[in-house]
């Protein structure tokens, strides 16, 4: 009997190893993404730390029945959430603040373009983001029509100058 790599060769595609990641998986070891400092404003710090306090609470009564995974978001024992939780409450939340249906990953991309629109640079982009490649700019960072006005007045005032500066500059040569 043939094994499932023996079989991947024989129909003529290359063999790979089999996968070790699945859904809600986590990996132990040392993760540049996992181990580097988390930025944040000091109102989403404050609201972590009420959080976590929290959850220590809910470590406490849950007593020996408590699973440390070392997960931010957990349920009451301290297991990881079930991923359609997350769904959940973001469909929730949506329809709470009446607006249109969308994805929870929709909002990933709404960040990078916040990021855009605050002219974060490209490499910073991709710190905050997680990606490995700045092609992924592209696909995530939506141009706007805010942008696309603040490049022009920019541009027009590096070819245009207003009579004003131009008086102005007239002034101090004098």
């Amino acid at each position: 009997m043939r094994t499932g790599a023996e079989t991947t060769r024989a129909v003529g595609r290359p063999a790979t190893a089999p996968s070790v990641s699945r859904p809600g998986s986590r990996r132990d070891g040392p993760s540049p993404r996992r181990d580097a400092a988390l930025s944040a404003s000091r109102s989403l710090a404050e609201l972590l730390k009420e959080h976590k306090s929290k959850q220590e609470a809910e470590r406490v009564e849950a007593r020996q029945l408590w699973r440390d995974g070392g997960y931010v978001f957990t349920k009451p024992d301290g297991r990881p959430l079930i991923p359609n939780t997350d769904y959940r409450e973001w469909k929730a939340l949506l329809a709470r603040a009446g607006l249109r249906e969308a994805r929870l990953h929709d909002a990933r991309h709404t960040a990078a373009t916040v990021l855009l629109i605050l002219g974060v640079p490209t490499p910073t982009a991709m710190a905050i983001m997680g990606w490995s490649s700045a092609s992924m700019a592209t696909r995530y960072q939506h141009m706007s029509d805010a942008i696309r006005s603040d490049v022009a007045a920019r541009v027009g005032g590096l070819l245009w100058e207003t009579d004003e500066r131009q008086d102005g500059a007239e002034d101090q040569r004098d």
